[in-house]
């Protein structure tokens, strides 16, 4: 087999795996992901948008932003750990893959693209939602580059955490530890400038905060952070090293 289509074929039956499964029940998903940012912008925007206003501008331009950074990170993640948790802990076809000559790269790959389209199609949602809200944003191609980035990134952690799950409850905690605390407090809700020093540095090398930070940038009509950027495809790759490390590693055992 040529040898480009042997790490591409992987990738592609990946991509048409999350698309059956998308298609299956995408009504489903689709409401599923719509409830909790939706409810975030009738509690925070509505409730806040006439009294409270974020460097001039109004609370709701503010928080739409931050909203879809948090969208693509929950919706990247939970669409690869998910299933792939369950593939390995139920259904038990994760280790026939493992078992097999699949090139590692490319599934991992394939899952990272799966998840970050998945959680972009989440992003889009939001920008169509949050148009009753009034929001004033400015969208350009470097915004969508920025929500690919950001679920290439949390996609490839959700790889590595399933496959070192010993548990499917395990990922559950691992979202209640680490995704959750991101959530609230990665510039998504609410500006830096009042956290405590030693708190703010801590979160300001987080990639949703490079993520949102950068999405409210461009939405403002500022020019995107090359530095944000690249430290989320940092982020992206590292990820992904990561996942190729246990996923190694459980092909050895």
């Amino acid at each position: 087999m040529n040898p480009i289509k042997k790490y591409l074929k992987p990738i592609g039956t990946v991509l048409w795996e999350k698309w059956v499964e998308f298609n299956f029940d995408w009504v489903k998903i689709t409401t599923s992901g719509m409830i909790s940012p939706l409810l975030y912008m009738i509690a925070l925007g509505w409730g806040l948008c006439s009294t409270k206003s974020v460097s001039d501008r109004p609370y709701i331009d503010f928080l739409i932003p931050g909203i879809i950074a948090l969208t693509t990170m929950n919706t990247s993640f939970s669409a690869v750990s998910t299933p792939l948790c369950v593939q390995k802990q139920f259904e038990h076809s994760f280790d026939q893959l493992v078992i097999s000559p699949t090139p590692i790269p490319s599934y991992i790959i394939g899952q990272m693209l799966g998840g970050s389209i998945r959680g972009m199609y989440g992003g889009v949602l939001i920008l169509l939602i949050s148009i009753p809200f009034g929001a004033s944003m400015k969208i350009n191609l470097a915004f969508f580059l920025v929500m690919l980035l950001n679920g290439l990134s949390f996609a490839a952690l959700g790889v590595a955490v399933a496959i070192l799950a010993r548990l499917h409850s395990d990922v559950g905690r691992f979202t209640t530890y680490a995704i959750l605390p991101m959530t609230f407090l990665c510039n998504t809700f609410f500006p830096l400038d009042q956290v405590p020093k030693f708190i703010k540095v801590l979160i300001s090398i987080l990639p949703l905060t490079h993520a949102s930070g950068s999405l409210r940038a461009i939405a403002y009509g500022e020019p995107a952070s090359i530095v944000s950027i690249l430290i989320l495809a940092a982020y992206a790759v590292v990820f992904m090293f990561v996942a190729m490390s246990v996923m190694s590693r459980r092909e050895i055992l």
